[in-house]
């Protein structure tokens, strides 16, 4: 690959990035805000099968059960990582 060729490509790779981050950053502007009923204790998920879609949240002696494949998913994504 020329040296010209390759200035394009990491240019044009650089864009992508930067559109890819604005994408980004304008889906994290959108997320949920905390609400005054949100958990005031420790929560512990519980993603058994992710294509069912439960999380079952432990919130001190209470279960609550979530059924959003999304959410499972999401979380089972970032347990993944090192």
């Amino acid at each position: 690959m020329s040296d010209t060729s390759r200035r394009k490509f990491l240019a044009a790779a650089g864009v992508g990035a930067a559109a890819s981050a604005a994408a980004l950053g304008t889906a994290a502007s959108a997320e949920a805000k905390p609400s005054a009923k949100r958990a005031k204790e420790p929560v512990i998920a519980l993603v058994d099968d992710h294509t069912k879609g439960t999380v079952r949240l432990l919130v001190g002696e209470r279960e609550v059960v979530v059924h959003d494949r999304d959410l499972a998913t999401r979380l089972l994504n970032a347990a993944g990582g090192q």
